[in-house]
C-alpha cells in the first residue's frame, strides 16, 4: 500500500471512529438514561436496567451506523447486516453486563458510576467488529465473488 493510499485508509479510519463515536455518544445518552430510569424510578434490579438501556441503544447506533456514519458496507442484504450487527451488539451486551457485574456485584460501585468504564470498553469492542465485519470495504476477492 503507498503512503498516499496509506494515509488515506487512515484518515477514513480516524473518520469513522470520530462518526460512530457521535453516534454511540447519542445511544449512550439513551441507554444511560433507561439504565437510570429503570433502577432508580421503576426500581428494576441493574442487570435488567442495564440489558434495556443497552438493547434501546443498540437500535439507535444500528439506524445512525447505517444512515449517516459508515460509507462502506460488506453486505447486500440488509437482513444478513442486521444479524451479525445484532449478534456483535449481542457480544456487547454480555462483555456490558459481566463487566457491570464485576464492578457492582464484585466490588460494590454504583451502577451509575459503573457504566462510565464499561461504555468504553463495549465501544471500541462494538467499533471494531462492526467495522472489521460489516462497514468496510469488500476484499478484491469478495468483488470477485459477488
Amino acid at each position: 500500500m503507498s503512503a498516499p493510499s496509506r494515509t488515506a485508509a487512515v484518515m477514513r479510519l480516524l473518520r469513522d471512529l470520530v462518526a460512530y463515536g457521535l453516534a454511540s455518544g447519542a445511544a449512550l445518552a439513551l441507554d444511560y438514561g433507561l439504565l437510570l430510569l429503570c433502577r432508580e424510578t421503576l426500581g428494576l434490579p441493574y442487570l435488567v436496567a442495564a440489558a434495556i438501556g443497552f438493547s434501546a441503544g443498540l437500535a439507535l447506533v444500528y439506524a445512525l451506523s447505517i444512515a449517516i456514519v459508515f460509507r462502506d458496507r460488506r453486505s447486500v442484504r440488509p437482513a444478513s447486516e442486521f444479524s451479525v450487527f445484532c449478534a456483535i451488539g449481542l457480544a456487547g451486551l454480555l462483555l456490558t453486563e459481566a463487566l457491570m457485574y464485576f464492578f457492582v456485584g464484585r466490588h460494590g460501585f454504583d451502577p451509575a458510576f459503573a457504566k462510565i468504564p464499561t461504555a468504553g470498553v463495549v465501544f471500541l469492542f462494538n467499533f471494531a467488529a462492526r467495522r472489521a465485519l460489516l462497514f468496510s470495504a469488500p476484499t478484491p476477492r469478495e468483488k470477485a465473488a459477488a
